[in-house]
C-alpha cells in the first residue's frame, strides 16, 4: 500500500524551476521531509514541514533556492525548487515521521518511492 507517493519529477535544465510533489498524510506523522540522493552517494536531508505549524527548515546547499510547502488541500508536500544546478540532480524522496528531530535525521520515517530529477546544462 503506497502511503507517500511523489510526482513531478522529470529533467530540467541548469537555472530553471520545478515543483515535486509528495500526495499523502499518515495518521500521527505530522513531519514531512523530502530528501535526495544523488548516484554513488548517501541520502541527504533537504527541507522538511509540520503540519502543525509550519516550521519550514532547509539545507544548506538549497537554502534560498528551495522552499517546501503544504497543499491547500491538507493532503500534498510541495518543494519548489528554483534556479536547479546540476548538482541537485538525484532522487528525491518524500517522508513522514513523528518530530520535527526524526524527519530532519532521518529517524524512523516512513518513505515514498522517490522520484527521478535531472539537472542538465
Amino acid at each position: 500500500q503506497v502511503q507517500l507517493e511523489e510526482s513531478v519529477g522529470g529533467s530540467a535544465q541548469v537555472g530553471a524551476s520545478m515543483r515535486p510533489t509528495c500526495t499523502g498524510r499518515i495518521l500521527n506523522r505530522p513531519g514531512m521531509a523530502w530528501y535526495r540522493q544523488a548516484l554513488g552517494k548517501s541520502r541527504e536531508y533537504v527541507a522538511s514541514i509540520s503540519w502543525h505549524g509550519g516550521g519550514y527548515r532547509g539545507a544548506d546547499s538549497v537554502r534560498g533556492r528551495f522552499t517546501i510547502s503544504k497543499g491547500g488541500d491538507e493532503n500534498s508536500v510541495s518543494l519548489q525548487m528554483n534556479n536547479l544546478v546540476r548538482e541537485d540532480t538525484a532522487i528525491y524522496y518524500c517522508a513522514a515521521g513523528e518530530t520535527a528531530a526524526d524527519v530532519r535525521n532521518g529517524w524512523n520515517l516512513v518513505w515514498g518511492q522517490g522520484i527521478q530529477v535531472t539537472v542538465s546544462s
